[in-house]
């Protein structure tokens, strides 16, 4: 294990959710817990064991721990380990603090060139990283990326980094849609109040074509909807956000049309590559970050997430730190 100094810790939908209803499906808030889980900070100290890490390096923090060795960790997919830890999810303390201890297999040395800021927002990253390689994200892909938050945003970052040669996102807010412009995307769908067959169509028109994939990251029931009309004939589409356990969608519509849909499960294996293409300057994720708070004004932060201004919130934890 190694201790750390925490540096800039991103505010996520799933922390807010939490504090405001203190649950998300089967992940009951039971006793006080620390939130926080898109993180970056420097050891301060490490265990007997440790061998690449020393006092004063700079690391992004990976919150998914897996606690043995079982059959999902054998294969590669730890993420699916039922017993894994994982920071702000009960009864999981998250990073969300001045010091905080972590595995240290799961803190990855950044990069001079990559800031801490960067660092805490590879774990966003790392969800559009999973779910553009569950969708098969290749040269020329045409995708649809539903949701134009910070998930939706990371998606088109990725997508286009694999070689998508059109993204389209759809969202109700026009700032969002303005956002998802600047990181890449080529068109944008403003929807209002239509059907899900007429997002589909319009989806269709601004492309020429059906996408192969789309990525949908709402949770949102039209939009689920929405997403399978969407899909090209033998596509695929990835579910990110999560809405209702129970949701209605065409699914003779999909399996008539071997549309595959894939779930994801927050990421596995991301911090490297997404280390790798930040040092490269490969792609840029600087202008998700809007909003800056200290440690001390946290509920100031919560409350500008929770109204849905700007995209990414960011709280410093070191008062030492004079970077803007």
């Amino acid at each position: 294990e190694v201790l750390l100094r925490m540096h800039s810790v991103g505010i996520c939908g799933s922390d807010v959710h939490y504090w405001q209803h203190g649950r998300i499906g089967d992940f009951v808030v039971k006793d006080p817990m620390v939130l926080g889980h898109e993180a970056s900070g420097t050891v301060v100290k490490v265990g007997s064991g440790v061998t690449h890490l020393k006092p004063g390096d700079r690391v992004a923090i990976e919150p998914g721990v897996p606690r043995e060795m079982d059959e999902f960790c054998k294969t590669g997919r730890y993420n699916l380990s039922p017993t894994i830890f994982f920071c702000a999810t009960p009864p999981d303390d998250g990073n969300l603090c001045r010091y905080y201890k972590h595995s240290a297999s799961y803190c990855y040395k950044l990069p001079d060139n990559v800031t801490f800021e960067e660092g805490a927002l590879i774990e966003p990253l790392s969800v559009g990283i999973h779910a553009c390689k569950r969708a098969g994200v290749t040269l020329g892909s045409k995708v649809f990326v539903s949701g134009s938050g910070p998930i939706g945003l990371v998606n088109v970052i990725v997508a286009k980094m694999m070689g998508a040669a059109a993204v389209v996102v759809t969202d109700l807010s026009a700032s969002r849609l303005q956002k998802a412009k600047e990181v890449g995307a080529d068109f944008t769908i403003q929807v209002k109040n239509e059907t899900p067959q007429e997002v589909a169509s319009k989806v269709e028109s601004v492309l020429g074509c059906m996408p192969e994939i789309t990525v949908e990251c709402t949770g949102v029931q039209a939009c689920i909807q929405a997403g399978i009309y969407a899909t090209r004939s033998g596509g695929t589409l990835v579910l990110v956000g999560l809405g209702p356990e129970m949701v209605t969608v065409p699914i003779v519509n999909a399996a008539v049309r071997e549309v595959d849909i894939r779930g994801i499960f927050r990421y596995c294996n991301t911090w490297p590559v997404a280390i790798a293409l930040l040092a490269s300057k490969r792609i840029n994720v600087k202008p998700l970050v809007t909003h800056r708070f200290p440690l001390e004004k946290a509920l100031e932060a919560f409350e500008t997430t929770k109204r849905g201004e700007g995209v990414k919130v960011m709280l410093k934890c070191d008062p030492t730190d004079q970077s803007p």
